[in-house]
């Protein structure tokens, strides 16, 4: 059967600068617009996986990635007609020669850049396309629309792929049903039974597969019923939802304007509110409010200051603009809770927040303190631990000036009459489906907000004021909505609002704005939080629909239905999903769900309406792995012998990657090759050794019936043949790139992928730990067979490089490692931890100069001095670091003696004295070494190393005119 373009080749490193792109739209992105969901994957990334597997791999495959480029608009001519903006005179300035500077630009005030005053259109735009020719892809890509945005294709594109694919398609539809036809005899349908907030089927039903789209979560169905029929609407229809969108809001912001619960005496209208939860200081007795900072805009330079009322045990709050830089720093170090803390301004005592909640530990089970609020609450009640207040009000004048201030009596009494109006309300709505009535049921994300809070329902994640301007949409929407697609888009606009508008929406103290609930995949308790006004919720609630899916309707299924149950007949499956309790989705997405089930009763009878948390799969080891068997066995059962089936996981462990071969070993599944994407953006990462990439994993249907038994022991030779096979494969699709599609990584981690594929190939009999240990071992080898490219190009030849690494020790071979991800821009830490595990290296934090998430990089010989000689530390007694320790003596002779030949002598002389006759033993080595320390203040991004790379270059010279 011929093999598909993506069991061969994919372009990485491309698309994750292509997939980055897209997550840093925010909510610019396609389908986000629509409502959140958790861990939706980039279309970009689904375009890239169904062209992947519908292209087929020839003899040509310089070629095949030629064509698959040109399809994604992804390669250079691509690139142009995906240009969308000019290219500013200061980015185009530094891709320039000399020549082209002096005639297109000029430079004014010693650094002001601009293209010259008379340069005729026609001269701006050669200069910029010839700039743009030169720039690194990843730059190239800020000035570009998305492969998404590009509806078709020139004439001319389509000549060149219908040429090498022997088809004559003219659109991406009539190239999906042609090929389809190829590879399967029929047109092509692509399932996925865990489609999430829908980013799989709309985009194959953008390209015009068929699509089956299934999921357990009702939220999930929603989102993926709105892409699918919401942006399928001809232009008419859309206008009139907007219409009716912008007449909900009109007629809401009407009410809340007679009801003159924003406007004060001035009429100035409030456009956020800052509150926090108050405690009794234990020690003292005052009431105490609690901020983790006194800053509330930094933009603004505003400032809150706590002055103490005495008599009455409590603090005033006043608010100040226009604070000094003193004064700002002073409010940033002055909260009054710290790492669970309350630090009390009046006693100075810290008490523990758990110990004020009355947290205790009884017979080793901890009894948590607070008491559950009533199905009828939304406001504390006066003897409970916490109490919610009022501190701070941001007001807009006539003229758009906002500033800060204070509550008064008057907007004390305005909130009064939000409770008093929501009072009125709260039964009514509640019977009707405006407002959540909900119990809140325990979990792993959701028990903490009554152990935190003492919340019980879920309208309590709302204050008053926040609970009454959602059930007044939801009222307004259930009196005027005349259609299911107005109840959708009105109910998408309200869930829309409660993410960024609950009492779990942070206060963004740099953006001086209310941020959403879900920054995270968590619910986040908070003791302080920010309520919009009504107008700034109208870009939240008018959701942004337009037509950019042209569809057939029978194209498309969409079942609200257990993973379990699925059986349909489709050609591809591609799926993500919820693996090793990554994100409790059954828990996060109740906190819609609660506000949702009026709406899609009414306008969906037939689905059900909670959860489903029994059911959902869960990623407690064997039972995760028994669930997921039988999901897998029960979807190929109906897939077509030549059929494919993408899995999507985000681990990249050796453990993860064990289950998942028992997983495919028990369903009928060969992994034919697996490549990893980075789909996440440093925003959304935290510290430490995080996820940022989605492994794909590339499976098809096997009867490993007709295969003998094998013993995992018999496979090793074969996965250490595969994994130089892939390696080798990888190296030659990179050959004379400019911009090489895969990194270090890639290279590193196809050790994993290539391992799978001999497991997956085998009627295998292995327990769990021998599969993990054959993992480990096939990344290690792929580790030490794979050489840094930087080593390639130091003048020896190749052999001896080859030998040179496979016999460094593994610090050594981390230290390079990790040295050539910089080079090339990678700063992921989570990519270096990779490497150390990879390589057996567990110690390694003091040879970091930076650890951030998205900015680490090593020490440089001077920094890293004479850390860790002498020490027990394996890295200690290695050639590479008695070579850094030559560079960093020569670097500090050279500052006492101002004669740098004599510095770098006499420092070689004390490399010689420490080496012994391992000096002469591994000369080569050492100058390899140097030289390879040399080139990096060449490279852009390394200029921390210019001066001990200045001083390798001298070590190295002297180092290869050494003789005995």
């Amino acid at each position: 059967m011929e093999r598909s373009f993506i069991e061969v080749q994919f372009p990485v490193s491309k698309l994750s600068k292509e997939a980055f792109k897209e997550r840093k739209a925010g909510a610019g992105q396609t389908l986000t617009g629509l409502g959140k969901w958790w861990g939706r994957k980039p279309l970009v990334l689904v375009r890239a996986l169904l062209f992947g597997l519908l292209l087929p791999a020839t003899e040509k495959s310089k070629k095949d990635m030629k064509i698959f480029l040109k399809l994604m608009t992804m390669d250079e001519d691509g690139l142009k007609i995906r240009r969308k903006m000019g290219i500013p005179a200061k980015e185009a300035y530094e891709f320039a020669t000399d020549e082209e500077k002096a005639k297109y630009f000029e430079v004014s005030d010693g650094d002001k850049i601009a293209y010259r005053k008379d340069l005729k259109k026609a001269d701006r735009d050669f200069i910029q396309e010839k700039i743009f020719e030169r720039m690194p892809y990843d730059k190239k890509l800020k000035f570009c629309k998305r492969p998404e945005e590009i509806e078709n294709l020139p004439k001319s594109f389509w000549d060149e792929i219908n040429e090498h694919l022997g088809t004559e398609a003219f659109s991406f539809s009539e190239l999906v049903e042609q090929l389809g036809k190829k590879r399967f005899g029929e047109h092509p349908v692509v399932g996925d039974p865990f489609c999430g907030g829908g980013s799989i089927p709309f985009e194959a039903a953008r390209l015009g597969f068929g699509v089956f789209a299934s999921d357990l979560n009702p939220v999930a169905m929603l989102l993926t019923w709105a892409a699918l029929n919401l942006l399928s609407l001809p232009e008419e229809k859309i206008k009139e939802l907007k219409d009716f969108q912008k007449r909900i809001f009109e007629q809401a912001d009407r009410i809340v304007t007679e009801w003159q619960i924003e406007h004060n005496s001035k009429g100035h209208r409030a456009n956020a509110y800052l509150y926090c939860a108050e405690v009794t200081c234990p020690e003292c007795g005052f009431k105490v409010p609690l901020l983790p900072s006194l800053v509330i805009g930094k933009n603004s330079k505003t400032i809150a200051k706590l002055k103490e009322v005495a008599p009455e045990k409590r603090f005033d709050i006043e608010i100040k603009m226009g604070a000094g830089q003193s004064e700002l720093e002073k409010a940033s170090k002055s909260g009054t809770v710290k790492d669970g803390y309350l630090i009390c301004p009046h006693c100075k005592m810290e008490t523990a927040i758990s110990s004020i909640r009355g947290d205790k530990v009884v017979d080793g089970k901890t009894i948590w303190g607070l008491r559950r609020w009533g199905k009828h609450e939304f406001v504390p009640r006066p003897d409970d631990v916490f109490q919610e207040r009022l501190y701070c009000i941001r007001y807009e004048d006539e003229n758009g000036k906002r500033y800060y201030k204070a509550p008064d009596e008057e907007d004390l009494e305005r909130e009064k009459k939000v409770a008093e109006l929501l009072q009125q309300r709260f039964d009514e709505w509640q019977q009707k489906g405006y407002i959540p009535e909900d119990m809140i049921e325990e979990g792993e994300e959701t028990s903490r907000l009554y152990r935190e809070r003492g919340w019980a329902y879920w309208h309590q994640l709302f204050n008053p004021r926040q609970l009454l301007l959602h059930g007044l949409l939801m009222e307004l929407i259930d009196k005027e909505a005349k259609t299911k697609e107005e109840k959708i888009v009105g109910l998408l606009g309200v869930n829309r609002c409660c993410d960024w508008n609950s009492k779990l929406s942070v206060w963004e103290r740099v953006i001086e704005n209310v941020k959403n609930t879900f920054l995270n995949q968590a619910l986040n308790t908070l003791l302080n939080y920010g309520v919009r006004g009504f107008l700034s919720l109208k870009e939240i609630v008018l959701i942004p629909i337009r037509n950019i899916l042209e569809i057939k309707k029978n194209y498309f299924l969409l079942n609200l239905n257990d993973a379990r149950d699925v059986n349909y007949p489709c050609h591809i499956w591609i799926t993500d999903p919820p693996y090793a309790d990554a994100i409790n989705y059954h828990e996060l997405s109740e906190f819609f769900l609660a506000w949702d089930k009026k709406f899609l009763k009414e306008v969906f009878p037939d689905w059900y309406t909670d959860s489903k948390r029994a059911l959902a799969v869960r990623g407690e080891a064997q039972v995760f792995k028994q669930t997921f068997s039988d999901i897998l066995k029960n979807i190929v059962s109906a897939m077509p012998d030549n059929g494919y089936f993408v899995l999507m996981f985000t681990h990249q462990d050796s453990q993860v990657f064990a289950d998942l071969t028992e997983i495919l070993l028990s369903s009928g599944l060969l992994s034919v090759n697996a490549w990893s994407i980075a789909t996440e953006t440093e925003d959304n990462m935290s510290e430490g050794n995080f996820v940022q990439s989605t492994v794909c994993v590339v499976l098809k249907k096997i009867d490993r019936t007709q295969l003998e038994p094998v013993f995992i022991e018999e496979l090793y030779p074969f996965g250490k043949e595969e994994v130089e096979r892939q390696i080798k494969l990888m190296y030659e699709l990179d050959r004379d790139e400019s911009e090489p599609n895969f990194s270090p990584t890639d290279l590193e981690l196809s050790g994993y992928y290539a391992a799978l594929r001999v497991l997956t190939s085998c009627n295998l009999r292995a327990t769990n730990q021998k599969i993990k240990d054959f993992l480990d071992s096939m990344r290690e080898y792929a580790s030490s067979y794979i050489v840094p490219e930087g080593l390639k190009y130091l003048g020896f030849d190749q052999d001896t490089i080859y030998d040179i690494w496979r016999k460094m020790d593994s610090y050594e071979k981390f230290y390079i490692r990790v040295l050539e991800f910089e080079t090339r821009g990678e700063r992921r830490i989570g990519a270096y931890q990779d490497a150390a595990r990879s390589l057996g290296c567990t110690d390694y934090d003091q040879l970091f100069a930076i650890k951030k998430s998205n900015m680490a990089r090593l020490k440089t010989a001077s920094e890293l001095g004479q850390e860790l000689l002498d020490t027990k530390h394996a890295f200690s007694t290695t050639i590479l670091r008695y070579c850094l320790l030559a560079v960093n003596n020569a670097i500090k002779k050279d500052q006492e003696i101002n004669n740098t030949a004599e510095a770098v002598a006499l420092s070689h002389e004390m490399l010689k004295t420490k080496l012994g006759t391992k000096y002469w033993n591994h000369k080569i080595k050492i100058e390899t070494i140097f030289r390879y320390l040399a080139r990096l203040e060449r490279i852009d991004g390394m200029q921390h190393w210019q001066t001990d790379s200045k001083i390798a270059s001298y070590l190295a010279e002297r180092v290869a005119n050494d003789k005995l």
